[in-house]
């Protein structure tokens, strides 16, 4: 029934301004604001998705958003100059101290890290390659 409708995400924030800088600036992405003040951003081979402004936000205490890289450790890196924490987590999928999760086989992903947007929303990078 739904096979041929465009899918997007979306998640609140309770900083649009905030939000804006962080996806436009930090993260280097498209990020128009509409005419209903909801920010819609877009990124290379991905649907658009959006964000609105919500008082009551509350992060969500999962992953909101991934973004597919080649090189983690590059990507990592990169954020990390522009000031993104990683987020540190135990075993199982205990991460290392930059904030990546390496699969057993170093060579072969899934690898992920995980920081959050300004709103505290858990965001992801992940790679299949190292």
């Amino acid at each position: 029934m739904l096979m041929n409708a465009n899918i997007f995400n979306s998640f609140s924030t309770n900083d649009l301004e905030a939000s804006k800088t962080f996806y436009a600036e930090t993260l280097g992405l498209e990020v128009l604001e509409n005419e209903m003040g909801i920010l819609e951003i877009k990124a290379r081979g991905s649907n658009t998705f959006i964000i609105y402004p919500k008082e009551n936000h509350q992060p969500a205490t999962f992953t909101v958003l991934n973004f597919e890289v080649d090189d983690i450790e590059n990507h990592v890196d990169g954020l990390i100059s522009k000031g993104i924490v990683f987020e540190q987590y135990p075993e199982p999928m205990k991460t290392d101290k930059k904030g990546i999760c390496w699969s057993p086989d170093k060579n072969t992903g899934p690898h992920i890290a995980w920081f959050k947007d300004p709103a505290g929303n858990i965001l992801s990078l992940i790679s299949e390659n190292s």
